[in-house]
């Protein structure tokens, strides 16, 4: 089992699951059961994943559950994207986003 608070992925999962909470409580109202939500569902999934897989019994299944959280951040990033292209966000916001996301995403592989 791993300390998963020690690890730096999971620390940075969290510091961009925290940007996506306060960008999202911006969103207007028609938003924020559609793309904020699954926003915030795809931000707050990779660290979740992380800890999950720190503790289960094997190597085997930790990759498994880091894995999950890979595709959580992928999952993410797409939906940055959406939200830059129909300017819910602004461009300095998706490039903080999507340079968070990157970093979690070369650290998980």
């Amino acid at each position: 089992m791993h300390n998963f608070k020690a690890l730096k992925v999971w620390q940075l999962g969290i510091s961009l699951f925290r940007l996506i909470f306060e960008i999202t409580k911006a969103f207007p109202s028609e938003h924020k059961f559609s793309l904020a939500s699954q926003m915030f569902r795809s931000a707050i999934s990779i660290p979740s994943n992380i800890a999950e897989g720190c503790g289960r019994r094997s190597e085997k299944e930790f990759k498994q559950f880091l894995s999950i959280a890979l595709g959580s951040s992928f999952e993410l990033g797409t939906q940055v994207i959406i939200a830059k292209d129909v300017i819910l966000i602004t461009q300095e916001q998706y490039s903080e986003l999507t340079s968070k996301i990157s970093e979690i995403q070369k650290m998980l592989c």
